[in-house]
């Protein structure tokens, strides 16, 4: 019986040990700072953007390292005309497209029947009438070949452009829609002639004056401020666009180029290096 009882207090003593012991345990548990695990780095989202190369790819690579810094790489895809863009965002080959204003827009994908979608008014390119042979819009001659762009919309605004620097008259109330057909007036016999608006600054040697969008003007090495014989006011109101597929203009990525698209530090960068012969929409639009 003694034995037994020697026992039990020692079993006592044992299971008071292990109980201080683990209570200790814990509060150095409790104590010691927890480990901190390294916060997981989101892989970078990837969208592929359509442009022109000048100014659109341009204004896309001074984006680029803006865009990084929030978690997006953008890759630049250029095209040198304005038809394939429009069908490789259709077909899911783009997220975006950066290269059109929205008329011409609204009727590529009513004759494509596309759903695209404008998700910033980001410059204005105004379009302007240039020569290599006469030095005024006076000095067009008759009978002279003036090319213009063979598209619906970008034709109909080179025939508006014409009658306001007094060269041709329009149907009454066509306005930019109008079409060569449209022409009413035309005093010296002008020979009007559509081109592929790619191909405008390499024919201009070859006819009288050519109706030039500002993009292949700068390609061409024309400044459009101090080349062009006439050129749209600042109130026009073509404003280029970030382009998207209807249903993705939410998404995160494509919001955020959005953003930086209309941002301060892309208005500035449009006017220093441009300097005037684009306009950022957001100080027009305002």
């Amino acid at each position: 019986m003694k034995f037994r009882g020697f026992l039990t207090v020692v079993l006592l003593a044992l299971t008071a040990v292990f109980v201080i012991a683990g209570c200790s345990k814990k509060k150095e548990e409790e104590a010691a700072p927890a480990e901190t695990k390294a916060p997981e780095t989101a892989a970078p989202v990837v969208i592929k953007v359509g442009a022109t190369p000048v100014p659109h790819a341009e204004i896309l690579e001074f984006v680029k390292p803006i865009l990084a810094k929030e978690g997006v790489t953008l890759e630049i895809v250029q095209f040198t005309d304005y038809v394939q863009p429009n069908l490789a965002l259709d077909k899911g080959e783009l997220d975006a497209n950066y290269f059109q204003h929205t008329p011409y827009l609204e009727s590529f994908s009513k004759d494509n029947k596309l759903s695209l979608k404008a998700t910033a008014k980001v410059h204005i390119e105004p379009i302007g009438v240039y020569s290599k042979k006469a030095k005024t819009i006076a000095e067009i001659g008759e009978g002279g070949v003036v090319a213009i762009p063979n598209d619906p919309s970008n034709a109909g605004r080179a025939l508006a452009l014409l009658e306001k620097a007094g060269l041709i008259k329009l149907k009454e109330g066509v306005g930019i829609s109008g079409t060569v057909q449209d022409v009413v007036e035309n005093p010296k016999k002008l020979k009007l002639k559509t081109l592929d608006a790619a191909q405008l600054p390499r024919a201009l040697a070859d006819v009288a004056a050519a109706v030039i969008n500002t993009n292949y003007a700068l390609e061409g090495g024309l400044n459009p401020s101090k080349d062009a014989l006439f050129i749209e006011n600042s109130d026009s109101p073509y404003a280029n666009i970030l382009v998207v597929k209807a249903g993705r203009e939410n998404e995160e990525a494509l919001k955020k180029l959005a953003d930086v698209l209309v941002s301060e530090d892309v208005t500035k960068f449009i006017v220093d290096k441009y300097k005037g012969a684009i306009l950022p929409a957001q100080l027009l639009l305002q």
